[in-house]
């Protein structure tokens, strides 16, 4: 089988865990042939790729980042014909409305195929006067009509690049068989942008997608326009405007994929809300690497009784200002108790500000008059000589704590979980749903709800042990890489057997055979001609 692989920012380039579950996958399933296809975000990105295996037959990258203006102008009728398209793309994501916006976008594919690349049109004059009109017509939201001329070409600007999967040259098959016309399967490791090819795929070939989602594209938008655009504070309308087109285009992705993978049930519900219907979804938990726990999940060293352990990125939605505070009344109560972060990344102006707070809540304490102080509170690295690996991060004391008010799928709670470690947790996100009452949980923003959650394991020894030994069980169970790469092979069959609308197939599996991808006279299309009637002259 042949399966397209869509990815942005991410596989065969980016590190960290989004780059992790698309190389588990491929790696799992060395029976099929991967053709990548990767959107990148930056110059840097695409010099760090990782290596590939053998069953991966070409990589093909298109980025977001740099200019793509090819130099081609259109004729009066393609302008008009653009022009028209444009509208009805625009009319759709001021006033809300799906079909517009399904048949400007599909008719803009359907013109940057025929007829070359939109970097120019989507950047004239013409495109910033249909996007005013748009904005001032009714159904048009107060702060979408309320747009000045600086809001129309930001978002103008931010639009061209967004729509750049619609000009690229990845659809149609060339003469080495490549292309995503080709695959039988197109399968996009995110929503959003990344699904853009593929959408457009099953629309002119009538190849099955299927669509997965660890971190839902539309909620990283919306949570990344609450702070900066570029770095600066975001106008209101670009904002607006933004966040109208990736609803829009989720909505659209939902309802046209043929099959719908979230990574858990927060993934699933926002899903649901944008259009995907249930008999399109299955809940696919992200595969880890259990292999890497095991040692320490199986020791009979349950770590320090005294310690709690925190690990993660260092930054505001992890709300460690509120960890810091809990921690000074787990104090109060256990004057032994120590508290380790871990740091896989961090904000430095965020991570300044704790560290900060950490020195004014606890000052350092000596156990005699000659000996140097200590802090009962460490901020360390994953990689130092105390934790060379984050299986010996969460083993260093007896609770893992997550004290986040925003979180997706927590891949730290579930590494925890395989470490065999008691965990207390804030209510956000799948925390509940990854925990599975194996841990405690508590509201998020609350300190002392914290606090109390924490002594109550630090207390009592063989409830914490039970609870870790329970939440390994449940690790193992559903969060492994071999239950991962079992779910997709089995969605990947499933597809191929439902059959596509292409022209060529008919929509029966394997009516194309492999064989015909290779240079030969056999690629002739005898192999689908009926044999001749033995009883007829043709066959004397």
């Amino acid at each position: 089988m042949r399966i397209g692989l869509l990815t942005e920012g991410g596989y065969p380039y980016a590190t960290g865990e989004a780059r992790l579950w698309c190389d588990r996958l491929v790696r799992g399933l060395p029976q099929h042939e991967f053709e990548l296809y990767a959107l990148s975000r930056s110059a840097e990105q695409e010099r760090a790729r990782i290596p590939l295996p053998e069953h991966v037959t070409h990589v093909r990258t298109a980025p977001l980042w740099a200019p793509a203006d090819d130099g081609r102008t259109y004729s009066r009728r393609e302008r008009r014909r653009f022009a028209d398209c444009f509208k009805e793309l625009v009319h759709g994501i001021c006033a809300g409305a799906p079909d517009p916006f399904a048949a400007g976008l599909y008719g803009l594919a359907g013109l940057a195929r025929e007829q070359g690349g939109l970097y120019a049109a989507l950047r004239s004059e013409s495109a910033v006067r249909a996007l005013e009109a748009a904005c001032r017509a009714p159904g048009a939201s107060r702060t979408v009509q309320a747009a000045h001329v600086a809001d129309l070409l930001e978002f103008v600007d931010e639009l061209e690049c967004m729509l750049r999967p619609l000009s690229l040259d990845w659809y149609e098959e060339d003469a080495r068989g490549e292309g995503l016309g080709a695959v039988d399967v197109c399968h996009a490791a995110a929503g959003g942008v990344a699904a853009l090819p593929g959408l457009l795929a099953k629309r002119f070939f009538g190849v099955p997608l299927l669509v997965t989602e660890y971190g839902v594209q539309l909620r990283a938008h919306y949570l990344s326009h609450l702070g900066a655009v570029r770095g600066e504070e975001p106008r209101p309308a670009v904002r607006a405007l933004l966040a109208a087109f990736h609803l829009r285009l989720a909505s659209e992705i939902y309802a046209q994929a043929d099959f719908l993978t979230p990574g858990n049930a927060h993934a699933r519900r926002w899903q649901e809300r944008c259009g995907a219907t249930r008999d399109r979804l299955r809940t696919v938990y992200p595969g880890m690497e259990a292999d890497r726990f095991a040692t320490v999940g199986e020791s009979a060293d349950r770590g320090d009784p005294d310690t709690l352990v925190w690990v993660g990125r260092v930054e505001p939605a992890k709300d460690l200002i509120a960890l810091l505070h809990a921690f000074a009344e787990v104090r109060r109560a256990e004057p032994r108790a120590r508290l380790r972060i871990f740091a896989t990344a961090a904000d430095p102006g965020y991570l300044a500000d704790c560290r900060s707070l950490a020195a004014q809540l606890f000052p350092d304490e000596a156990a005699d008059s000659v000996s140097a102080g200590e802090n009962p509170v460490a901020f360390e690295e994953i990689g130092g000589p105390e934790a060379p690996s984050a299986a010996e991060a969460y083993g260093s004391g007896r609770v893992v704590v997550l004290s986040s008010v925003i979180e997706g799928f927590p891949l730290t709670l579930a590494e925890a979980m395989l470490c065999g470690r008691a965990t207390v947790s804030t209510d956000v996100g799948a925390v509940c749903e990854v925990i599975g009452g194996t841990g405690l949980v508590v509201p998020p923003r609350n300190p002392r709800a914290l606090a109390e959650a924490c002594l109550s394991l630090l207390g009592d020894a063989e409830r914490a042990e039970r609870l870790g030994a329970a939440a390994r069980a449940r690790a193992l169970e559903l969060f492994t890489v071999e239950q991962n790469v079992a779910a997709f092979q089995e969605i990947y069959l499933r597809l191929l057997a439902k059959g596509s609308q292409r022209p060529d197939g008919g929509g029966i599996p394997f009516a194309r055979p492999p064989e015909a991808r290779v240079p030969g006279h056999w690629t002739s299309p005898t192999w689908a001609k009926p044999a001749p009637d033995p009883t007829s002259e043709a066959a004397v």
